[in-house]
């Protein structure tokens, strides 16, 4: 009896060791990117969004702020949106008589244009993300464009501005956020 509680014993005290020097190590996997949605479904693009904030939060502190703009609808005229884009630029047209591109605009571009544009002149600190996304890769662009149209220069600090968009649109946007002092990012939605 007693050689068999030593046996279990030693078992007991010897298995774990040889366990712990035979630990293979899992390789990290990486999991592969999400892919571009190519649709308008909204679980799509959060799936989507998630991937990416979650792949350039390095240095970020806080939740990011996503702008994911809707497409334009079969109605409305592409140069509106240009029109939001020059919005800055345009106080002297307001003040002729037009009503501005808000009237021909859909209300829900209207609402996150308004949206951006409260966010980002309120201003943002450093640790921050703001991601600018959506189908319509000019609509896009044009819509960041105008959220940094008031924005001083220098004041964002700190702040990386992540835009995903088509390769023709990265220079304009680059060019309109920069100045503010952010770390640009640009993710080619063509990938």
């Amino acid at each position: 009896m007693k050689s068999i509680t030593r046996a279990l014993l030693v078992a007991c005290l010897v298995l774990p060791a040889i366990a712990c020097s035979k630990k293979e190590e899992a390789p990290q996997v990486e999991a592969a990117p999400v892919a571009v949605p190519t649709t308008e479904d909204k679980t799509a693009w959060n799936a989507y969004l998630n991937d990416v904030a979650g792949r350039h939060m390095e240095g970020v502190n806080n939740s990011p702020y996503v702008y994911l703009v809707p497409p334009a609808s079969a109605d409305q005229a592409p140069a509106a949106d240009a029109a939001a884009a020059q919005e800055g630029a345009d106080a002297p047209a307001a003040a002729t008589g037009d009503t501005g591109p808000t009237m021909t605009m859909d209300g829900n571009y209207e609402r996150l244009l308004d949206k951006a544009k409260t966010d980002v002149s309120r201003g943002i600190t450093r640790g921050n993300l703001l991601i600018f996304a959506g189908l319509d890769s000019a609509r896009t662009a044009n819509l960041t464009i105008a959220s940094f149209s008031t924005v001083p220069a220098g004041s964002m600090k700190g702040v990386r501005v992540l835009f995903i968009g088509a390769a023709a649109d990265n220079e304009r946007v680059k060019a309109a956020v920069e100045p503010a002092g952010v770390e640009y990012v640009f993710v080619d939605n063509a990938a």
